[in-house]
């Protein structure tokens, strides 16, 4: 089989997490896969490049702040090529431009246009393991650019729709997507399996697990995405096309929107109304609501977020 698989920031940090996520990408390939492996910057380098670039100017050229943030990218992938290649795995890094990836010229959010995958395959037809940057590409002048918010699930998927893979896997540090997030929710239900449709209203309404232009290029393909953590050895979640999809699949809050959100073909306005009672019960005023075609939301004070993401997932997920 040929695996993608995609590491995120805080799977990288520190030694011992890029081990763990190296030990993974070495059991892949031990079992006799071709093996990619997407990684982001390390931990908060990405912040921290940013910051650096601020103290020289408050508003930097975008061409030299994407050569500069890349640089987290490409640093992460040498040094889980180096892991491996510690292990004693044959292994080659790649950035975004020497794995193909082309993208427009909107530096900061650029868009992949095409991936031209010989290089990669020349590798991996060499018996090698390749580690690419994520959140990079090249514009056709061969300038870098960047993907923004994301770009790394997002290389991640385009690299394994070009690539024809038979799986995609993406870690994080949580093991898939839950009925509200486990960090904040006591009693969250992890879900086997979510539609394409569902996740990108997910991600639209505050989840932190993808991006939605990740959502959508997996959309794009169909290619299914198992959503893995890189802590645990737990099943995931698989997102992929359902054709029996969950009535209720999810509630989201978006801190900067002051908004909770339920997902799901049947958050309607009976929901929305249900919704609004129990909180009101709870002493929580909605100050306006919302439907779209996928979910609704309801806005409250952002001081009473947090007990209305509870509240709510207790009404419909208990």
């Amino acid at each position: 089989m040929l695996i993608v698989q995609k590491f995120g920031g805080s799977s990288l940090a520190g030694a011992e997490r890029l081990r763990r996520a190296a030990s993974i990408i070495a059991d892949s390939a031990d079992a006799g896969n071709k093996v990619v492996a997407v990684v982001s910057a390390r931990g908060d380098t990405t912040d921290e490049l940013l910051g650096q670039a601020r103290r020289i100017s408050a508003d930097p050229p975008v061409r030299e702040l994407d050569a500069l943030l890349s640089c987290g990218e490409t640093g992460s992938a040498a040094m889980t090529a180096m892991q491996l290649a510690d292990m004693g795995k044959s292994c080659v890094s790649l950035t975004g431009a020497q794995a193909g990836i082309l993208t427009d010229s909107v530096h900061g959010a650029a868009r992949i246009l095409s991936i031209d995958t010989a290089r990669i395959m020349r590798e991996l037809d060499a018996g090698k393991i390749v580690v690419a940057a994520g959140f990079q590409g090249a514009e056709r002048g061969g300038d870098t650019t960047t993907l923004g918010r994301g770009g790394s699930d997002t290389t991640a998927v385009e690299l394994a729709a070009a690539l024809k893979a038979d799986r995609c896997e993406i870690y994080s540090d949580v093991d898939g997507i839950y009925t509200a997030d486990p960090r904040l929710v006591t009693g969250a239900v992890r879900l086997d399996s979510i539609d394409y449709g569902d996740m990108l209203h997910l991600a639209l309404h505050g989840s932190q697990v993808l991006h939605s232009r990740s959502v959508e290029a997996a959309m794009r393909a169909n290619v299914r995405v198992h959503l893995l953590s890189s802590f645990t050895r737990h099943e995931g979640t698989v997102m992929c096309k359902l054709d029996d999809r969950p009535g209720l699949c999810g509630v989201t809050r978006d801190s900067s929107l002051g908004t909770v959100s339920i997902i799901g073909r049947e958050a309607d306005a009976h929901v929305l109304a249900e919704a609004v009672a129990a909180l009101a019960h709870s002493d929580i005023i909605v100050t306006r609501t919302e439907l779209f075609d996928g979910g609704c939301s309801l806005f409250v004070s952002p001081d009473r977020l947090l007990p209305a993401l509870e509240i709510t997932h207790r009404r419909f997920f208990r």
